[in-house]
């Protein structure tokens, strides 16, 4: 990669022929993957069961491509394709679960049956049925009437691009609606982008039964999608940070999970570059912001397939300001880089009233500029970088210092610093404690009368990957409103009624780790001698055992305020 283009790309940003020389680069990837895919099939007899061999199968994609190349292209390079090689490439070293082994890697002749669909080569393949579906990869899922148990092998004929398997026969390249025996891959217009609710690759990693989504959610997707290219297209240009390309992310996976009601997600994994998984968007303004997120990512991720950025230390220790668990540094670059996009996106937004009536940007521009900034300090700090990873995190730091140095609206700032600081605590009274050495050493200096002592270090806390916890900080203060319970008191501006109303709660609930979060940003604000404690707000929490769960003595005592 020319180094000018890194570059562009380390600031987080990059200009359309940056884009198109990583797209060169998943190309070739693929291509490599798939020939892997080749071998390992060919090495192992048997291993496509009841589909036969996969010799016909491979010949029917050349075939297709002779006659089409850049349609039979576009499907190989389809993020359909690449979450499903990973996925049979990890089946075949067995590193990952899923159904019978045949229908994973048999799943190659779905793609041959597509390729010869759109090319409108002839082709006899046996294809896996899954609950009496069989998926066409980009364009849609056949529908059988019958089906011999949950995965079946399934004679189909291709002709002049029309589908027959036993009693059924679609037309998938002119057949746009959900008929009998046909269900096809919805486009949102005018974008062009698809909306997958059907492939059983389109999840991060296991495959997933089709979950249609009914026609009244895909205009709502299709409304706030076209909403949300109107916004990017106001934007400064499609090289800038925060910015993102047409045609960056060509699917959208939506997310039904119930695992976290009413919050807004979104994912996307690196073997399917410009795709994202995404739950509901209530605006185009979120989907937007999603957008940009998860293209962040698609970068980042081809660019790792370039050049190795750091060690791969998996060891989940480290803070991440957007997350509830502690992440592995790679988890950190991730995230370093996508939110210095989303910090870009919300600089970009300021001013536009059109797009942001609430003028939230400000608030989240200051946030994700600042948070952002802590990460890749702590990258440079903590990971073993390669040198194209210290090229990176400079390029990052770079843009985010600039942007520090930009002048926001100050009451913006300062609730961002307070929601930053808000996460910040609570984040490690939750995931982080005081070791037994330290334990007993306060514990010592409480009976005897002495100073509480430091120069320890924390560590995790059991169970914390699995524990899931909704920072309510950021919401709080990006529109503070009056009520009467501690946190609204907090952040409306009356820390010493909010202080006597955390103090009650943690009365009752000594472990509330979100009520001790809100006495000691509460403390901080009437006491500026206990803003030292939010350093290490766990010390605070072992301290309430040491005082006999009076969390006000806990912070005098820390804070060198006891009578």
């Amino acid at each position: 990669m020319p180094g000018h283009l890194f570059d562009e790309l380390a600031a987080g940003g990059g200009s359309e022929r940056a884009v198109a020389f990583l797209v060169k680069g998943e190309r070739a990837r693929r291509l490599l993957l798939l020939r892997e895919l080749h071998d390992l099939l060919d090495e192992r007899d048997g291993v496509l069961g009841p589909l036969g061999d996969p010799a016909p199968l491979w010949e029917a994609i050349e075939a297709a491509a002779r006659r089409a190349p850049d349609a039979v292209d576009g499907l190989l390079m389809s993020p359909q394709c690449g979450a499903w090689i990973a996925h049979a490439l990890r089946r075949l070293h067995g590193v990952a679960s899923g159904p019978p082994l045949w229908a994973d890697t048999g799943h190659l002749a779905c793609l041959a049956a597509t390729a010869s669909v759109l090319a409108g080569t002839d082709a006899a393949l046996t294809l896996p049925a899954r609950a009496g579906a069989l998926s066409l990869p980009t364009l849609g899922l056949v529908q059988l009437d019958v089906h011999d148990g949950e995965f079946s092998p399934v004679p189909v004929t291709v002709r002049s691009g029309r589908v027959t398997a036993g009693p059924v026969a679609v037309d998938p390249l002119t057949a746009a609606r959900d008929t009998p025996g046909w269900q096809p891959l919805r486009t949102l217009l005018p974008a062009g982008t698809r909306l997958d609710d059907l492939d059983p690759y389109r999840d991060l990693d296991d495959p997933i039964p089709p979950a249609r989504v009914p026609a009244a959610e895909v205009a709502h997707w299709e409304k706030v999608l076209g909403e949300a290219h109107a916004i990017l297209a106001r934007g400064p240009g499609p090289d800038t940070v925060g910015a993102m390309p047409p045609g960056g992310i060509t699917r959208i996976v939506p997310w039904t999970s119930a695992q976290w009601p009413g919050i807004r997600v979104s994912a996307s994994t690196g073997d399917a570059f410009g795709s994202m998984m995404a739950s509901r968007p209530d605006s185009g303004l979120d989907l937007a912001e999603s957008l940009v997120h998860e293209f962040q990512h698609s970068k980042l991720g081809a660019l790792l397939h370039l050049f190795p950025l750091l060690a791969d230390d998996r060891t989940e220790r480290f803070y991440a300001p957007w997350r509830a668990d502690p992440r592995h540094l790679p988890g950190l670059l991730h995230g370093a880089y996508a939110f210095t996009g989303v910090a870009g996106f919300w600089r970009a937004r300021m001013g536009d009233r059109a797009a942001d009536p609430a003028n939230t940007a400000p608030f989240h521009f200051a946030l994700r500029r600042l948070q952002t900034r802590l990460v890749v300090r702590t990258l440079a700090t903590r990971a073993d970088l390669t040198p194209a990873g210290r090229r990176l995190l400079a390029g990052l730091a770079t843009t985010l210092d600039r942007w520090l140095r930009e002048p926001v609206d100050p009451e913006a700032v300062a609730r961002a610093r307070a929601a930053a600081v808000g996460h910040r605590v609570e984040w490690r009274l939750r995931n982080l404690r005081c070791g037994p050495a330290e334990r007993a050493a306060l514990s010592r200096a409480r009976q005897h009368g002495g100073v509480p002592p430091s120069g320890f270090e924390p560590e995790l806390a059991p169970g914390t990957s699995a524990a899931y916890w909704e920072d309510t900080w950021t919401a709080r203060y990006l529109a503070p409103r009056p009520g009467p319970d501690a946190d609204a008191c907090l952040t409306t501006g009356d820390p010493a009624r909010a202080r006597d109303l955390y103090t009650d709660r943690l009365r009752h609930a000594p472990d509330d780790a979100h009520a001790l979060t809100g006495l000691l940003l509460a403390r901080a604000r009437l006491e500026p001698m206990t803003r030292r404690l939010l350093a290490r707000p766990e010390r605070v929490a072992a301290a309430l055992e040491v005082v006999g769960g009076d969390a006000g003595e806990a912070v005098r005592w820390l804070a060198g305020l006891s009578r």
